[in-house]
């Protein structure tokens, strides 16, 4: 256990872990899309595009055996810094980076050579103090066993030793038989997130475990194909409602954002100028003031309204940021008495509204994106449009 925020984090088990990752994944990816430059020197754009696909199946393989076998490899730490806190998960996305990214691929495209993967050799900083690797020997040893179970085969390394001296590593050649196209994949998602990644890298939040081919594209994705990826695992009649709203308020004028760091969608009202978007995985609706500054998505983020939120530990969720509710509470005594407690209730700082544990009430009032929702699903559209009406009045 560990304290975050006033509380003490519970960490899930790793099968759950794996399931919630699952749904990060994009479940469609489409067969033809213009790459960036820097591809060229990987492969032709045929083969990447296939070997992206490929690379988004063995995802999927790979969640499907840390269901099964993860707790047999993720030990837990000894105190967690959050719920999803597992080594493992770190080194396999550094050791598959480094795979990727560092090899040469054989002339027959069958396999990829390495010979030397730095996230487990010693270096020196610029200071020339010799750094711990990031991944010990033991632990690499364990993550290619666990490559292995998944469909990797690796030429050059006895995973049946006791010990290994990493320094007389002098090729390692790595294939995946049950698809070979994958490694292409694999060393182009690999040259995305070392060259092409902005922010660091975190396993539960990176565009190399999510898949995120949108990086690759040397054009933007439209942010309704980011949104129904993002609502992909959900029943047919939540997406229908979820798609609903963001159409209803980007007609009204509201700008959709996507959080660099968390995953969920958040909706901006937007006065004048609308902002281009990178493909991330947050999104919500925000007021903004006119200006005729252009605004960074971060900025339009930090005043959304309200949102579309997916976390390991509340699931999918619609969260609203109601600030003008006194200005309309007689629709609100019109709405169901459960909302209008949900409503009354707020949203803040936990422990300065309620002397309670943080939740993370100050993002907003929390509603699970369930099959319950749909019972109110005119009401919440009423009190959007009020809160949004109020805003703009209120500029």
């Amino acid at each position: 256990m560990s304290s975050q925020h006033g509380g003490t984090v519970t960490l899930k088990p790793i099968n759950e872990v794996a399931v919630f990752l699952k749904k990060l994944i994009p479940a469609n990816i489409p067969e033809v899309y213009a790459l960036k430059p820097i591809f060229k020197k990987v492969a032709s754009e045929e083969n990447i595009r296939k070997g992206v696909i490929a690379f988004r199946n063995f995802l999927y393989t790979l969640c499907d055996f840390l269901i099964s076998d993860g707790h047999l490899y993720a030990k837990p730490p000894k105190s967690p810094k959050s719920m999803d806190d597992y080594p493992f998960l770190h080194n396999v996305t550094n050791l598959l980076v480094d795979i990727g990214y560092h090899s040469k691929l054989a002339k027959s495209s069958n396999s990829l050579i390495i010979t030397e993967i730095p996230s487990c050799t010693a270096a020196a900083d610029d200071n020339k103090k010799i750094k711990t690797p990031r991944i010990s020997v033991s632990s690499l040893i364990e993550c290619l066993r666990f490559l292995t179970l998944c469909g990797f085969v690796f030429k050059g390394i006895d995973l049946e030793a006791k010990a290994f001296d990493i320094s007389k590593l002098q090729l390692l050649e790595v294939s995946y038989p049950n698809n070979p196209i994958m490694l292409i994949g694999l060393k182009a998602m690999s040259i995305a997130d070392m060259e092409l990644r902005k922010s660091r890298r975190y396993w539960n939040d990176n565009y190399f475990l999510r898949c995120d081919y949108r990086l690759m594209k040397a054009e933007d994705t439209d942010i309704l194909d980011i949104l129904k990826d993002f609502l992909h695992p959900l029943p047919k009649k939540l997406q229908k409602f979820a798609l609903n709203l963001h159409q209803r308020y980007t007609v009204m004028g509201m700008t959709c954002v996507i959080n660099p760091r968390d995953v969920n969608f958040a909706y901006a009202q937007t006065a004048l100028k609308s902002t281009s978007l990178s493909s991330k995985t947050e999104g919500s609706f925000a007021h903004i003031k006119e200006s005729w500054r252009t605004l960074s998505s971060q900025h339009i983020y930090s005043r959304r309204v309200w949102g579309f939120s997916l976390s390991l530990k509340e699931g999918y969720c619609l969260i609203i940021r109601a600030k003008k509710t006194d200005m309309y509470a007689d629709v609100i005594k019109e709405f169901p008495l459960s909302l209008q407690k949900i409503i009354a209730r707020g949203y803040g700082c936990d422990r300065k509204l309620r002397n309670e544990r943080c939740q993370g009430g100050c993002q907003g009032i929390r509603i699970p994106l369930d099959d319950s929702i749909l019972n109110i699903s005119s009401h919440i559209e009423s009190w959007l449009d009020n809160e949004v009406m109020y805003l703009r009045k209120n500029k």
